[in-house]
């Protein structure tokens, strides 16, 4: 699913970050990142040193024998979708998770994907989300964003907090593609920051951008964040 890791890599050029690259796993060597934004370049993540590392969006299971490596070299790195169904799956990755510095991990569940971690049913997680994203954070040693109304954000030496901020309208195909890319643009802007920060400051401007009655598409979303406030 390109168009997921182009709304990740669109989302975070909206946040300033200077310099986006974009790698697909596959993409043919005539094919650009993205035609529509110029802007975002092709590249493989670990040959950009000191790079935050957005990972798995649309990437299906072709992203699980590049994890190990990412793992270890990105200093900074936020996981979604696909590359949350791998590690829940593999408990060397969850190890190689656990084993990165205090501070520099960030993980953006959404209930199905917090279930297949801690290897419970959805309807358990859903009916504590707060005490499901400090069980999470607690385990694998990093920031937790347990996505939904009221999105979870949980580390294990922190306060957790609850978003208040969001609407219906973000239930929408590939609106967490774009948290995860903002998240990652944020980060690459204040590299001394803690994933906690990071998360916290995110998501509520992702929530408030999602704000507002009828359909709201993931790419609109994005010229939302991307406006003045």
């Amino acid at each position: 699913m390109q168009g997921a890791a182009r709304l990740a890599a669109g989302a975070a050029l909206a946040s300033g970050a200077g310099r986006v690259y974009v790698d697909l796993l596959g993409l043919g060597p005539g094919e650009v990142a993205d035609a529509g934004r110029p802007e975002l370049m092709r590249g493989r993540l670990t040959e950009v040193p000191g790079a935050v590392g957005v990972m798995g969006c649309g990437a299906g299971d072709s992203i699980a024998p590049a994890l190990p490596s990412l793992l270890r070299t990105l200093p900074r790195v936020v996981i979604d979708a696909d590359a949350l169904n791998a590690i829940a799956a593999d408990a060397n990755l969850q190890a190689l998770v656990r084993a990165r510095p205090a501070g520099t991990t960030l993980l953006t569940p959404h209930p199905l994907e917090a279930a297949r971690l801690l290897n419970r049913g959805t309807a358990a997680i859903q009916a504590d989300r707060l005490a499901a994203a400090q069980e999470l954070a607690m385990q694998l040693g990093c920031t937790v964003v347990l996505k939904g109304s009221g999105s979870v954000i949980a580390s294990p030496t922190e306060r957790p907090s609850i978003c208040a901020s969001g609407g219906p309208a973000l239930a929408t195909a590939g609106s967490g593609d774009v948290l995860s890319g903002w998240l990652g643009g944020l980060w690459a802007q204040q590299p001394s920051a803690t994933a906690h920060a990071i998360a916290c400051a995110g998501v509520d401007v992702h929530g408030r951008a999602g704000e507002g009655e009828g359909v709201l598409r993931a790419g609109d979303l994005i010229e939302r964040l991307a406006a003045p406030r």
